[in-house]
């Protein structure tokens, strides 16, 4: 499968810049694999389509203030620093990205706050852009965190070109995330309301939660035309036993089971066992779906319409089939979907 094959022109007034109103009334195009059909549906209306003890799988990760800005010593410059992860906790150091780059080196010392309360060093490269900080603080860790992530904003994705506004603090997370890491939204979780939750509760629909921080690797452009040589940054996850008991148990039941999203298909097929059912896991995954691709757990997918040439994209395309997903796409521009990280939805099944 080749790169080249993933591109479609993409008008640009279709990226979605703002969410709608309300999280679970944005459009719905659900693609039927077998029949090849496409039905327009609003997105609380995916309650027609499961049943008592059928399962969802979402991903329950936390997204972080992540970007921030300062100002280099001496010469006062204004530099974007957008946080990737915490590497050491007693020492305070994280794995940045800065912009520019070119003019921060080791040894430089960056301000932040409006009284330049926060200072970090820049102890290391670790790529073109990439650099390890040391905050250099007196309080505890949690004083620290507290302080640290007052000063950031909402990393809302480049494809959004607008300023970041208060609701984004909201409406860039999911209304189930729980386990800060992230620096980039489970999409696909996105549209689900308290509302759209209890509904499916009451019609005996299941929820299991796994956790993978979503990291800026979901946006990195693949630069190489054989998709077999492309390596996808390592993301962290985590599957609980209790997460793997409700998917397993439906499993056997053959029930329903739904990915809500790319980063919960990558973390299961990234713990599923010979046999088909997933594993508890705790560690990295840096899984790689292209088609073709033979999936294990979920037999069926909610997700967002995704940029041309995207990894996320090709996921999609190996799960619904590559024909499928394309035409479906072509549809979705046909018909003004909104596209992107605030954009509607299609659910595969």
């Amino acid at each position: 499968m080749k790169l080249s094959k993933f591109k479609f022109k993409l008008p640009e007034a279709l990226i979605a810049q703002h969410p709608t109103p309300h999280r679970d009334e944005s459009r719905l195009l659900v693609l039927n694999r077998k029949t090849g059909t496409i039905e327009h549906r609003i997105f609380k209306d995916i309650i027609d389509y499961f049943s008592d003890k059928d399962v969802f799988i979402f991903n329950d990760t936390k997204v972080f203030p992540a970007r921030l800005y300062g100002n280099k010593e001496k010469t006062g410059a204004k530099i974007e620093v957008f946080l990737l992860r915490e590497l050491n906790h007693d020492q305070k150091l994280w794995d940045v990205l800065v912009d520019p780059a070119r003019k921060i080196r080791i040894g430089n010392k960056l301000y932040f706050g409006e009284d330049d309360s926060v200072v970090a060093e820049v102890i290391d490269n670790t790529t073109s852009r990439g650099r390890t900080l040391r905050f250099l603080y007196d309080g505890d860790h949690d004083e620290f965190k507290k302080t640290l992530y007052s000063l950031g904003e909402t990393p809302l994705p480049r494809t959004i070109t607008r300023s970041v506004e208060p609701e984004d603090a909201e409406r860039y997370q999911t209304i189930f995330a729980r386990n800060e890491g992230a620096v980039v939204a489970p999409t696909a979780g996105l549209h689900f309301s308290r509302e759209l939750l209890k509904r499916l509760e009451i019609k005996g629909c299941e929820f299991s939660y796994v956790t993978l921080h979503a990291g800026l690797g979901n946006f990195r452009e693949i630069d190489v035309e054989d998709l077999t040589k492309h390596k996808m940054d390592s993301e962290q996850m985590l599957i609980t036993d209790a997460a793997c008991n409700i998917v397993n148990a439906a499993r056997e039941r053959r029930n329903n089971i739904c990915a809500v999203g790319t980063t919960v298909m990558r973390a299961v097929e990234s713990s599923v066992s010979t046999d088909g059912f997933i594993k508890p896991y705790d560690g990295w995954t840096n899984k790689f779906i292209f088609p073709p691709y033979d999936f294990t757990v979920a037999n069926r997918m909610i997700t967002n319409f995704h940029m041309p040439l995207s990894s996320l994209l090709m996921m999609e395309a190996a799960f619904g089939g590559f024909d499928l997903v394309m035409d479906a796409y072509d549809v979705a521009v046909k018909e003004k979907y909104r596209f992107g990280t605030y954009g509607d939805a299609m659910m595969i099944i």
